[in-house]
């Protein structure tokens, strides 16, 4: 993986356990990924956008407060960040939710936790 290509990335981690931001941030920047914010649920990562647009996010469908499928439905009626690539990274493997979540715009892959280095690089090669 080109490091050097990745370093200028802007990712946003959406997940409401700090130890999955944790896990996910070393994958990230050890195929060298240097920006990457963390939210802990979909409310904060709404506010997130109106202030700045990532490149990339990674999504948890379920957290407490808001959801990631609400979160995807404000995001896309409210138009935020139009361009931004979205991989899901959850927990669930119930097909009515790979389904569902692959219904909204820029969903660029659905991931199962944790986030490995390897699904990292094959992701960014999708970029």
């Amino acid at each position: 993986m080109n490091e050097a290509k990745h370093k200028n990335l802007n990712v946003l981690l959406v997940e409401d356990d700090d130890i999955t931001n944790f896990l996910s941030s070393i994958a990230l920047k050890k195929s060298g990924v240097k920006k990457i914010d963390a939210v802990l649920n979909g409310e904060q990562a709404i506010a997130y956008l109106k202030n700045k647009c990532p490149d990339l996010i990674f999504l948890d469908l379920n957290m407490p407060v808001m959801d990631g499928f609400d979160f995807l439905e404000i995001k896309q009626k409210k138009g935020f960040c139009l361009a931004t690539n979205i991989a899901i990274l959850t927990s669930s493997s119930r097909p009515v939710d790979i389904e569902r979540a692959r219904s909204f715009d820029n969903i660029i892959d659905y991931l199962e936790k944790p986030l490995s280095q390897t699904k990292v690089e094959n992701l960014l090669a999708k970029l």
